[in-house]
């Protein structure tokens, strides 16, 4: 064995710090995921326009003509805060029985259209997926929402009616 000991390079950090470049990589993965999440979160690609899909303007004039059931499937809370839709049926969509109080609101039918609308369409599309998946067969999604998305404004900045949710 040699007696000989290396010093350490001054030119290399020190272990367990971090370098310029770590920070750099570090802030862009932070950047490029908040973009994600925050596109994700505001639905900021959503279009109201396609087959399946109304307004919120469109989709309080169905509730009010009786087209269609529209279904506020957002929690409690929410509700509390913003109030209902004017013609809208507040159903927590994380009720257990979720699908059993939608059939009560359709007459035990499932082939009744049946309008989903959250805050911001992101939970509204996930949900009228589950539906179809348990055969209803008209699932109408409002991708803007109560607050807004890249499909329009929302309910709230239209101007739409909304009734207080006392619970």
């Amino acid at each position: 064995m040699s007696g000989a000991s290396t010093s350490p390079d001054p030119q290399s950090p020190a272990p367990g710090r971090m370098t310029r470049r770590g920070f750099g990589v570090l802030g862009a993965a932070a950047l490029v995921g908040g973009t994600v999440m925050a596109a994700r979160w505001f639905n900021i690609t959503a279009d109201a326009s396609g087959e399946g899909m109304l307004s919120a303007p469109d989709a309080h004039d169905a509730a009010h003509s009786g087209e269609i059931v529209l279904v506020d499937i957002r929690r409690p809370d929410e509700w509390t805060r913003t109030g209902v839709g004017a013609g809208a049926v507040p159903i927590d969509m994380r009720r257990a029985d979720f699908i059993d109080a939608l059939l009560s609101e359709t007459g035990g039918r499932a082939d009744v259209p049946v309008a989903l609308i959250c805050a911001r369409g992101v939970r509204s599309r996930k949900m009228s997926q589950r539906l179809m998946a348990a055969a209803f067969t008209t699932i109408i999604d409002v991708p803007e929402g109560m607050l807004g998305s890249g499909a329009g404004p929302g309910w709230l900045k239209r101007g739409l009616p909304v009734v207080a949710w006392t619970g």
